[in-house]
């Protein structure tokens, strides 16, 4: 059977690209070595970590902040074993829904492993140990990535876990030990952290969320400082063992002192590598970078000019969105338009509570720039929206060019940033100054206005609710 297109992965931009790819005339098939589509967001990844996110924030606002809103119910109570289940039930509606969409554009699935024979063939490896070889004009790769681990670290999937295992875990940890400040890292131990463990976060660097802009770090720390995180950051992991139902991790500070951890579970977030196993890209002559990416060029395309990579195979933030957008951007240049992607545009979120969200530079890559800019930041507990709701952690802050006032970068800590976020890379998009932001009409009560003042507070540095 011969495609116009072939997608290798059903994940964000694989799924996406093979829609947009149908709706552009096209021919398509996708292939899934798993039996649910997906991929990892779907599956093991973004949606079902803000299931139980959610679950657990419930819990959490139920037992710490229920009483101030003159709420009274008995101590609240959670079932772990209906949480997960609830969090398996959101997953299954909506990988369900993605299997729902390749019918309705007429995308042929193919379930098990796909691999290379040549630039133009691709076998498809079922479970049952058949196999049948498609034909593609063109290829997309787009197969992601999978949780990263130290060299000295043998995952267990049991003690020793990585975000797929955090997942569905069979009880609340007593102390859940988490290696890695990032993201993943972060949000995981947020989830049992509300639901009463304790837990650890060992980070290498001096900051957590290290890639982020250093107010949103201190802000975020601060604020899981409060909810009960410990942090130990400067450490360097050298050693983690487990001994029975205990494991134990060993660090070095900045002073090269040998620090000792130890709790019943240690979750291991540093980080993601691209997933090119099987791929068989040697036949294909599809060349791989050092560091496991696939190279590619500005529009996605490998060495080989019919083979196209997209999403956490290549470089940039290995980001569910970002993938997508991706997917779009080949799908369209295969059918012979011209679109464009802005990857200094791509936001960047952190599904805490409060969440953080941010979009463009940070001022420590303005100042590595060497760009003149001027900020303005404004406190979330200056709005009476967050007053109002007791979320009052948190803040807004614009980067904007000091000469010319075009937004250069914005950063969020506090409710609900992550939807808000995009107000800000919408202006981005078009150029927007820091003065066209503040001359917004924003309504009140919203968290929105915190965008409008810190804008203001930018432009002329005069901010009206602080």
């Amino acid at each position: 059977m011969k495609y116009d297109i072939i997608v290798i992965g059903s994940g964000p931009g694989g799924y996406i690209a093979a829609i947009r790819a149908s709706q552009l005339g096209k021919k398509v098939a996708i292939i899934e070595k798993y039996t649910t589509l997906g991929g990892t967001c779907l599956n093991v990844g973004c949606i079902p970590s803000k299931a139980l996110l959610d679950s657990s924030h419930h819990y959490y606002d139920a037992v710490h902040h229920f009483e101030e809103h003159g709420i009274s119910i008995q101590k609240p109570s959670f079932d772990f074993t209906k949480m997960v289940e609830r969090k398996a039930n959101v997953v299954e509606t909506t990988t369900g829904g993605i299997k729902y969409l390749m019918d309705k554009n007429d995308i042929t699935v193919f379930e098990g492993l796909g691999s290379f024979e040549d630039a133009t063939h691709i076998k498809v490896s079922k479970k049952d140990g058949s196999s049948e070889i498609i034909e593609g004009t063109n290829i997309i790769i787009a197969t992601g990535s999978k949780p990263s681990t130290l060299p000295f670290i043998s995952i267990d999937k049991e003690r020793i876990i990585t975000s797929t295992e955090a997942l569905k875990l069979p009880e609340v940890p007593k102390h859940l030990i988490v290696i890695g400040g990032g993201v993943i890292g972060l949000e995981l131990g947020s989830v049992y952290s509300r639901l009463g463990a304790e837990v650890t976060v060992v980070e290498y660097m001096d900051k957590i969320v290290p890639g982020m802009d250093a107010d949103v770090s201190k802000e975020l720390q601060k604020v899981f400082k409060k909810q009960g995180i410990t942090f130990a950051t400067s450490h360097k992991v050298t050693s983690v063992k487990r001994d029975g139902n205990n494991v134990v991790v060993k660090a070095t500070d900045k002073k090269d002192r040998e620090i000792e951890f130890s709790g019943d579970y240690c979750l291991v977030a540093v980080g993601r590598k691209p997933y090119t196993e099987g791929l068989g890209l040697e036949k294909a002559g599809v060349k791989v970078t050092e560091r496991g990416q696939i190279d590619v060029n500005d529009h996605l395309q490998t060495n080989i000019k019919n083979i196209y990579a997209i999403g956490d195979v290549v470089k940039g933030a290995m980001l569910a969105h970002k993938a997508e957008e991706e997917g779009v951007v080949v799908a369209e240049y295969l059918a012979g338009e011209k679109p464009h992607i802005n990857y200094n545009l791509i936001p960047g979120i952190v599904y805490t509570w409060p969440e953080a969200a941010a979009v463009g530079k940070t001022e420590e890559e303005l100042k590595e720039a060497k760009i003149e800019y001027k900020a303005g930041k404004f406190s979330m507990r200056a709005l009476g929206r967050s007053r109002a709701s007791g979320d009052t952690d948190g803040f807004v802050k614009v980067l904007a060019d000091k000469n010319t006032d075009e937004i250069l970068g914005v950063h969020m800590v506090g409710a609900r940033v992550a939807d808000l976020i995009m107000e800000a890379a919408v202006a981005m998009e078009f150029r927007a100054s820091a003065e066209d932001l503040a001359r917004i009409c924003h309504g009140h009560p919203t968290y929105s206005e915190a965008v409008k003042e810190a804008a203001k507070a930018a432009w002329d540095g005069k901010p009206l609710n602080a």
